[in-house]
Protein backbone atom coordinates (compact mmCIF):
# COMPACT_ATOMS: atom_id res chain seq x y z
CA UNK A 1 0.00 0.00 0.00
CA UNK A 2 2.89 2.34 0.75
CA UNK A 3 4.29 1.80 -2.75
CA UNK A 4 0.93 2.74 -4.25
CA UNK A 5 0.91 5.96 -2.24
CA UNK A 6 4.39 6.82 -3.46
CA UNK A 7 3.39 6.10 -7.06
CA UNK A 8 0.32 8.33 -6.69
CA UNK A 9 2.37 11.17 -5.21
CA UNK A 10 5.06 10.92 -7.90
CA UNK A 11 2.49 10.86 -10.70
CA UNK A 12 0.68 13.87 -9.25
CA UNK A 13 3.94 15.80 -9.10
CA UNK A 14 4.77 14.92 -12.71
CA UNK A 15 1.27 15.93 -13.81
CA UNK A 16 1.61 19.31 -12.14
CA UNK A 17 5.04 19.95 -13.62
CA UNK A 18 4.19 18.92 -17.17
CA UNK A 19 0.60 20.14 -17.30
CA UNK A 20 1.41 23.36 -19.13
CA UNK A 21 3.45 21.63 -21.82
CA UNK A 22 0.62 19.54 -23.23
CA UNK A 23 -1.86 22.38 -23.14
CA UNK A 24 0.56 24.81 -24.78
CA UNK A 25 0.87 22.44 -27.74
CA UNK A 26 -2.94 22.26 -28.04
CA UNK A 27 -2.90 18.49 -27.70
CA UNK A 28 -5.79 18.46 -25.27
CA UNK A 29 -7.64 20.67 -22.83
CA UNK A 30 -6.44 21.25 -19.28
CA UNK A 31 -9.35 19.26 -17.88
CA UNK A 32 -8.73 16.36 -20.24
CA UNK A 33 -5.02 16.36 -19.38
CA UNK A 34 -5.76 16.27 -15.66
CA UNK A 35 -8.30 13.46 -16.14
CA UNK A 36 -5.76 11.45 -18.14
CA UNK A 37 -3.09 12.04 -15.50
CA UNK A 38 -5.45 10.73 -12.82
CA UNK A 39 -6.20 7.62 -14.89
CA UNK A 40 -2.49 6.98 -15.46
CA UNK A 41 -1.87 7.32 -11.72
CA UNK A 42 -4.70 4.94 -10.85
CA UNK A 43 -3.48 2.30 -13.31
CA UNK A 44 0.09 2.55 -12.00
CA UNK A 45 -1.21 2.23 -8.43
CA UNK A 46 -3.11 -0.95 -9.38
CA UNK A 47 0.10 -2.35 -10.87
CA UNK A 48 2.03 -1.48 -7.71
CA UNK A 49 -0.56 -3.28 -5.55
CA UNK A 50 -0.60 -6.46 -7.64
CA UNK A 51 2.33 -8.84 -7.04
CA UNK A 52 1.82 -10.56 -10.41
CA UNK A 53 2.56 -7.37 -12.39
CA UNK A 54 5.94 -5.64 -12.46
CA UNK A 55 5.01 -1.97 -12.13
CA UNK A 56 8.60 -0.96 -12.89
CA UNK A 57 8.69 -2.79 -16.25
CA UNK A 58 5.40 -1.54 -17.69
CA UNK A 59 4.87 2.02 -18.89
CA UNK A 60 1.44 3.65 -18.78
CA UNK A 61 0.33 6.61 -20.88
CA UNK A 62 -3.19 7.95 -21.24
CA UNK A 63 -4.73 10.16 -23.91
CA UNK A 64 -8.42 11.04 -23.91
CA UNK A 65 -9.30 8.05 -21.74
CA UNK A 66 -7.34 5.52 -23.81
CA UNK A 67 -4.61 3.84 -21.78
CA UNK A 68 -1.55 2.62 -23.65
CA UNK A 69 0.58 -0.03 -21.99
CA UNK A 70 4.14 -0.65 -23.16
CA UNK A 71 7.28 -2.23 -21.83
CA UNK A 72 8.05 -5.82 -20.97
CA UNK A 73 6.30 -8.67 -19.19
CA UNK A 74 7.79 -11.98 -18.08
CA UNK A 75 4.78 -13.98 -19.31
CA UNK A 76 1.58 -13.72 -21.30
CA UNK A 77 -0.28 -14.07 -17.99
CA UNK A 78 1.42 -10.92 -16.66
CA UNK A 79 0.61 -9.07 -19.90
CA UNK A 80 -3.05 -10.13 -19.67
CA UNK A 81 -3.27 -9.18 -15.97
CA UNK A 82 -1.83 -5.72 -16.67
CA UNK A 83 -4.49 -5.18 -19.32
CA UNK A 84 -7.25 -6.43 -17.02
CA UNK A 85 -6.12 -4.18 -14.18
CA UNK A 86 -6.05 -1.18 -16.52
CA UNK A 87 -9.50 -1.96 -17.94
CA UNK A 88 -10.95 -2.26 -14.44
CA UNK A 89 -9.96 1.31 -13.50
CA UNK A 90 -13.02 3.54 -13.45
CA UNK A 91 -12.91 6.10 -16.28
CA UNK A 92 -10.70 4.10 -18.64
CA UNK A 93 -12.43 4.02 -22.02
CA UNK A 94 -10.10 1.60 -23.79
CA UNK A 95 -6.72 -0.08 -23.41
CA UNK A 96 -4.04 -0.52 -26.04
CA UNK A 97 -1.76 -3.31 -24.89
CA UNK A 98 1.67 -3.00 -26.55
CA UNK A 99 3.49 -4.94 -23.83
CA UNK A 100 6.12 -7.34 -25.19
CA UNK A 101 6.53 -10.72 -23.48
CA UNK A 102 10.20 -11.31 -22.81
CA UNK A 103 11.03 -14.25 -20.52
Amino acid sequence: MRIASLVLAAAALVALQTGGCAVARDQQSVGSFVDDSVLTTRVKAKFAEDPSVSAMSINVETLKGTVQLSGFAKSSAEKAMAEKLARDVSGVQSVRNDIVVRP
